[in-house]
Parts: structure tokens; C-alpha cells; sequence
């Protein structure tokens, strides 16, 4: 039987042990993880936490929503065992009425068939690392390889381990300056989120430096459980001129090669993006964004 528990009911050991053990589990689904990202958040239970689903919740004009929340791409529902449309579908249909509006992003192994839901398909893009490091670069695109090439002739180097605040403050001053709904409290839960991550260990810092010494791209991986999220990048002008993210990601997969590894780069909907990922061989996979809309015909404006 499925339950719905508000935040202070959830027993967060049972919880995580269940992500533990779930066939298919993403560190987004992680208690600590959820709580940084949408520290009111609920939950949907089955039975001693056999199967779960986080609700990650707000309120709006004293109207209770469900949102995604930045920075964690897929959540939906959970379990240690095979996960059934009707097993899906018996989780959407517990979520509480009081909710208004929802918003959900799940899983890629979540596939339902139920009236009354809006549904859009998102791309993730995912590289196997198992072949060797030569075996994969054989699928690289020619423009991968012509840029990788590009950031060794401009002598771009890799440091390791340096503080998330660096990588954030050249976001915010390029690419962060055409993204006008990232605000300081989202900058905020990411840098808390990063460093959290890095205390549990299961994230590195990665930065590119020009011939100069220079800061001028930086990744943030997440590494959990055989898989390696690409959660955050950021570039600047040089990095863009030399190449350095190529670079980046190239020496990511070449420390990789040949482990049980899925370097997830957490795709997009961008055609530009999703050339850039797919240059390395990645593969496409889909997952759904679901939306149900239960507003009073006068508060249909409001969004989460």
C-alpha cells in the first residue's frame, strides 16, 4: 500500500536505504540531496519503504504545487523491484489532491498511460564507459576530435579540486548573464549542494586553465553509484576560443574508460547541446516531464 508522508514523518535511513537497493537510483533521490534542493519535500511511500517518490513541494498564494527543482533533472518514482506502468500509475494517482498544480519530472524507467496529464518528452544524453579509451574515441564526431586537438595546441591544462564558488562566479559573468531566472538563492543551493557533495564524496571539481595560468572552464561531476553526473560547466571567452571544455570532458572519459561507468551529461531539449554531447558517441534517452493543472479557472496563471 502506498502512503503519503508529510517531510517530518519520513524515516530518511529507510529512505536512502531504499535508494541504496533500487535497480535504477540516481543520487537527485537521496534524502540529504532532496533536502538541500527542496527542503520542504514529501514523499510518497509504498509499504516499509519498498518503493518511493519524493514530492517536491512549495506553496504559491496559499496554493500547495509540485515544481522540479534546479539541479535535480529526473525524480518520479523509485523501487527495489521492476517498476511496472501500473505500479507507476498507482503512485500518480495517490498524490494528494491538495496539490493544484503539478509539475514533475520523472525517471527514464518511468512510463505511465493516464488521462488528464500533459506530457513532454525530454532528451538525456549518456555515454557507456566500459570500452577502452581508444574504443570510444573511435565514435567521437570529427569536430570533437578537431577541438580536442585545438585545447592541446593552446597548451590548456586541468587542475582538480578547486572551491565550486570559482566555476560559479564565471558562470554568473558569461553564459549566467542571459539567464535572468537563476537567481542568488539558486546560486546559493548550488554551491551548498556542490560542497555537500564533495564532503559526502561523490563530486569533483574539475577546471580548465589557458597557457597564461588563467581560469576559464570548469566541471562539476557527480559520482555515485556507477554513474557520473555532468551537473555544472562553465566557460568564458578564452575557454570557448581554445576548446577547454572539450578538453575537460575528453580527459574525464579517458580516466574512465574501461569501468562499469554511465557519464550521464544530463542532455537538453537544445539542438546546439545535444550536437555537442552526442559528438563524444552518446546516446539518446528519453524521460517525461508531466504537468496536471487542477487550479481554479482564475489562478490557471500561476506556475511552479
Amino acid at each position: 500500500m502506498i502512503h503519503y508522508l508529510k517531510h517530518k514523518e519520513i524515516d530518511k535511513q529507510k529512505w536512502d536505504s531504499c535508494i541504496d537497493n533500487c535497480l535504477h537510483n540516481l543520487i537527485y533521490s537521496y534524502s540529504w540531496y532532496l533536502d538541500i534542493v527542496s527542503p520542504q519535500w514529501e514523499a510518497l511511500v509504498e509499504d516499509d519503504y519498498k518503493s518511493v517518490m519524493p514530492l517536491t513541494r512549495n506553496k504559491k498564494y496559499g496554493i500547495h504545487y509540485l515544481y522540479p527543482p534546479y539541479f535535480a533533472q529526473q525524480l518520479g518514482v523509485f523501487s527495489k523491484e521492476k517498476l511496472s506502468q501500473p505500479k507507476v500509475e498507482e503512485f500518480l494517482n495517490t498524490i494528494p489532491l491538495h496539490y493544484k498544480f503539478l509539475e514533475i519530472n520523472l525517471n527514464k524507467k518511468n512510463t505511465f498511460d493516464l488521462p488528464g496529464f500533459y506530457i513532454k518528452k525530454n532528451i538525456n544524453i549518456e555515454l557507456a564507459l566500459n570500452p577502452s579509451y581508444e574504443s570510444l574515441r573511435k565514435n567521437f564526431s570529427e569536430d570533437t576530435k578537431r577541438n580536442i586537438k585545438k585545447a592541446i595546441k593552446h597548451e590548456v591544462s586541468l587542475k582538480k579540486n578547486i572551491p565550486p564558488s570559482a566555476l560559479i562566479g564565471i558562470f554568473r559573468k558569461n553564459t549566467g548573464k542571459k539567464i535572468s531566472n537563476l537567481t542568488d538563492k539558486n546560486y546559493k543551493v548550488l554551491t551548498d549542494l556542490v560542497n555537500t557533495c564533495i564532503k559526502n564524496k561523490c563530486a569533483e571539481v574539475w577546471s580548465a586553465y589557458s597557457k597564461e595560468n588563467k581560469l576559464c572552464a570548469g566541471v562539476v561531476w557527480l559520482v555515485k553509484n556507477n554513474r557520473a553526473i555532468f551537473l555544472f560547466s562553465a566557460t568564458d571567452a578564452e575557454a570557448k576560443k581554445s576548446g577547454a571544455m572539450f578538453f575537460l570532458i575528453d580527459r574525464f572519459i579517458q580516466e574512465q574508460a574501461g569501468k562499469n561507468i554511465i557519464l550521464d551529461f544530463e542532455g537538453s531539449n537544445l539542438p546546439g547541446l545535444v550536437r555537442f554531447y552526442k559528438g563524444f558517441g552518446s546516446d539518446e534517452f528519453v524521460y517525461l516531464q508531466i504537468r496536471k493543472n487542477n487550479l481554479p479557472k482564475l489562478a490557471r496563471w500561476i506556475k511552479g
